[in-house]
């Protein structure tokens, strides 16, 4: 089973959970951390997530990662976890729900000079995003320029 694979198939078995326990499925990653994978299954709710909305979906979804589909899988550790306050923009819902809302962007190579950058999202136009800096300069990124996109969270 490839990482897409995985992670769409985890996302199916989760998302009914979630929705049980009141919570959405913000996302679900298999990532290579040292000599093992992380199987981490995130969580979201308007009002928040707790431990215990997190412990709920871990007890139900945990056990059927037991079933014979899952394994051929390497070794993995399983979690679940609330978005967060930075949560990572991934799926395409995810920009819909951050459209005027700050982000930090991450670029595959500097552009200007600079490694990424903070700016309100806007929207998308083709393969491309749309933001608006603190200048209120729009401005547009090509997609495949886009490393990473989270929430922007000023502490």
């Amino acid at each position: 089973m490839t990482g897409k694979e995985i992670i769409k198939r985890v996302s199916a078995l989760a998302e009914p959970i979630c929705a049980a326990n009141g919570l959405s499925l913000w996302d679900v990653t298999f990532e290579k951390t040292g000599r093992s994978y992380m199987l981490t299954v995130f969580v979201d709710r308007e009002s928040g997530v707790n431990i215990d909305d997190c412990e709920h979906v871990s007890r139900a979804v945990d056990p059927l990662l037991d079933g014979d589909e899952f394994a051929s899988l390497p070794p993995y550790t399983f979690s679940v976890s609330s978005a967060g306050l930075q949560r990572r923009l991934t799926r395409p819902e995810h920009f819909e729900w951050a459209v005027g809302k700050s982000v930090d962007i991450a670029f595959y190579k500097a552009r200007g000079g600079q490694n990424g950058m903070t700016a309100v999202f806007r929207g998308r136009q083709d393969d491309a995003y749309l933001f608006s800096t603190a200048e209120n300069e729009d401005i547009k990124i090509p997609a495949a320029e886009i490393a990473d996109v989270r929430l922007h969270f000023d502490f």
